[in-house]
């Protein structure tokens, strides 16, 4: 793929997209921006790589419609060109997509169609459906006009700042890094370009460490916009050739990413956009004596998702956690238990009172207490001070109360 196909799709989408902006992100640390593509038009980068594709096709193409499969960034990318040109076009969604990406794809006039609970499951039906309708599909990831639109992301960077040395950016089939990698290195060949991707879905970093593409049997990741089992071939080929280096970042570390975002930065991210961000945070890139940009890839979460999240952020954090215990059933019993953690300062939030569970002894019973705390010394001193006070206390783990 040539870097001038980047170039063109720069001219296509100058009067498209937002130039969006680098933020300092100075309270992580005082050498990382952010480049906000959650302030996109459409919430995300996809506008870029699906509008510049679908201004490729020919007359006779865009009269045929397009169909597209996507998790939701892609959908609204190519649900709002389908608007702005008047393009019939049918969008397949996992049904396990957010409500949220679902009813704004929708908002566009767009058809579409749920199917299956990932989004390979979507792709497949989808590409069954473009050979029964003839309509042009639009690949989400491992295409070249896509990836040139995604690649624009990188020309902004390097004229918002040329003496940038570290892109951090998101994976999933690999678009954005494909074209933000190819323009940087074309630009400036030294500038580090490191993928990150969820733990739990960590298909191109597999297939680069095992020097072929492998497909996970299975993902499940909070990161939904990256939840992709098979990297595309072409995409695999220019992380393998431009991309220095794939991390991976837990679950809890995206969520608190996310909550860090939202609370210290006013900033809204997807679990996908935060992955950059998390790697960052948790020290999976080394950013002494470098100057990096995170790219914050979207902001299109879910809020009943962002609730879960903020918990399990705020529990990452030691602001928030779960504690349980069996403890003997008398009266006062219970009162004394939580007088206690009151005097630590911790705030109670809620209390659960189980009699009848199995493990629980005949003259027990099992409590679970959340509680708001100031840090995880603060959560250790609840711990200790039940315990000093005969009731053996567990603190139920992040991930574990999140699922």
């Amino acid at each position: 793929m040539e870097f001038q196909k980047i170039l063109e799709a720069n001219s296509t989408l100058q009067h498209v997209v937002s130039k969006t902006p680098l933020v300092h992100a100075d309270k992580i640390h005082k050498n990382l921006w952010i480049k906000a593509e959650n302030l996109q038009g459409t919430g995300a980068f996809k506008l870029r790589g699906a509008y510049h594709k679908i201004s490729q096709l020919s007359w006779e193409e865009k009269a045929k419609g397009v169909i597209a499969a996507s998790a939701g960034n892609h959908a609204q990318g190519v649900a709002y060109a389908c608007a702005a040109m008047n393009i019939k076009g049918t969008i397949v969604m996992p049904k396990t997509a957010p409500l949220s990406k679902i009813e704004a794809t929708r908002s566009y006039g767009v058809e579409v169609e749920l199917q299956g609970d990932t989004f390979n499951d979507a792709y497949a039906y989808a590409k069954n459906l473009q050979e029964i309708t003839g309509a042009v599909f639009i690949e989400p990831f491992d295409d070249e006009a896509v990836i040139a639109g995604q690649g624009t992301i990188g020309l902004e960077i390097i004229e918002r700042m040329s003496d940038v040395d570290t892109v951090i950016v998101p994976i999933g089939g690999g678009g954005l890094i494909s074209g933000i990698a190819l323009a940087i290195k074309t630009l400036k060949p030294d500038c580090r370009v490191i993928g990150v991707q969820s733990e739990n879905a960590a298909s191109m970093k597999n297939s680069l460490e095992q020097k072929k593409i492998i497909t996970l049997d299975s993902v499940s990741t909070i990161a939904d916009g990256i939840a992709v089992k098979t990297p595309g071939k072409l995409t695999y080929e220019l992380c393998r050739q431009y991309v220095d280096e794939v991390v991976s970042v837990s679950e809890e570390e995206i969520a608190a990413a996310i909550l860090f975002l939202l609370e210290k930065m006013k900033m809204v991210a997807e679990g996908a956009g935060a992955t950059s961000v998390a790697a960052a945070m948790f020290h999976k890139v080394d950013l002494e004596k470098h100057k990096c940009v995170s790219v914050l890839s979207g902001g299109n979460i879910d809020v009943n998702l962002l609730s879960k999240i903020i918990d399990l952020g705020l529990m990452k954090t030691g602001r928030k956690a779960v504690i349980n215990m069996n403890v003997v059933d008398k009266p006062g019993n219970l009162t004394r238990m939580l007088e206690l953690i009151s005097r630590t300062g911790a705030n109670i939030i809620s209390v659960n009172h189980n009699r009848i569970q199995n493990g629980i002894l005949f003259h027990q019973c099992r409590v679970g207490v959340v509680i708001e705390t100031n840090n995880h010394a603060h959560i250790k001193e609840v711990i200790t001070s039940l315990k000093e006070n005969g009731y053996m206390a567990n603190l139920v783990d992040g991930d574990e109360n999140f699922n």
